[in-house]
């Protein structure tokens, strides 16, 4: 199914959800997933101290758009801090990570895949 239709709701009703995999200090919160083709919206939180080192450097098959919206985080790999206001636009792929947090942080993210490149596209 399709992304829902979801009219203004409160964030706060949102359950926050461990990640998969599970990392002590780091949740999820679904705003929106699509079953067909894998697409999610949603925040991803970061307790004081939580520590993405055991799944050491990420890479996957989506793409994934990320704005930090509150907080900061110190990506170990690049050896630098990225703080509330900055974003990424990671392609299928790109290695990130792992990261930690001192003071905490959320960040809104959307995953999605690239349609082929023998779909057609509308030219409007």
């Amino acid at each position: 199914m399709p992304k829902p239709e979801i009219e203004f709701t409160p964030f706060e009703a949102v359950p926050h959800t461990p990640c998969d995999p599970p990392i002590e200090g780091l949740s999820e919160q679904i705003l929106a997933h699509n079953d067909e083709d894998g697409t999610i919206t949603r925040v991803l939180t970061f307790e004081l101290g939580a520590d993405t080192s055991p799944n050491g450097i990420l890479r996957h098959e989506f793409w994934e758009e990320v704005f930090i919206f509150e907080g900061s985080f110190y990506d170990t790999h690049l050896q630098r801090e990225f703080k509330a206001g900055d974003y990424a636009t990671r392609p299928p792929g790109m290695p990130h990570g792992p990261w930690r947090s001192e003071n905490g942080a959320r960040m809104f993210e959307v995953r999605y895949m690239q349609p082929s490149a023998s779909a057609p596209t509308d030219a409007r």
